[in-house]
């Protein structure tokens, strides 16, 4: 038996859950009374690879890497909504990624940023995962012990409009 068998857990569980309603069936939050404000979040990943697959970024069996990830990044936060049950679709503003090349692989960071009545973090994490998994997907011909780490909200900010 785990603790959410357990009536007294399983019951603040799901109180606890914005998602989740009373009955315990999930549900998108109504975000409809909030005010509106400008948001902006900034999510990190890191590709891990060995050095000779950071030499030949820009020149793999499948192309260009860096380019093809950062529009891959872009589109994928584009189309969070249709990813991530329950995420409110959101009229993006402005949406940045950047890959950094580094001696032990690529840095990634999404920036994504609307004016709406909830936050951009889900937008900007796609966008990190989604550059490192194209990443990922582009150079794993030639290294097959690439590791896709480190993928976090690192900033998040909020000014009511």
């Amino acid at each position: 038996m785990t603790d959410y068998d357990e009536p007294d857990a399983r019951e603040g569980l799901v109180t606890d859950l914005s998602h989740v309603g009373p009955d315990g069936a999930v549900r998108m939050v109504d975000v409809g009374e909030k005010r509106l404000s400008r948001r902006r979040a900034v999510a990190r990943a890191t590709v891990l690879m060995a050095p000779a697959t950071v030499a030949r970024l820009d020149a793999l069996p499948k192309g260009d890497a860096l380019t093809t990830a950062q529009l891959a990044g872009i589109m994928a936060a584009k189309r969070t909504s249709e990813l991530i049950p329950l995420c409110h679709p959101l009229p993006l503003t402005a949406i940045a990624v950047r890959l950094t090349i580094v001696p032990e692989g690529v840095e990634i960071e999404a920036v994504t940023e609307t004016t709406a009545r909830t936050g951009v973090e889900m937008e900007a994490l796609t966008a990190a995962s989604v550059a490192a998994l194209t990443v990922y997907d582009m150079a794993k011909a030639v290294d097959k012990d690439m590791r896709i780490t480190d993928v976090a909200l690192v900033e998040k900010t909020k000014v009511p409009v």
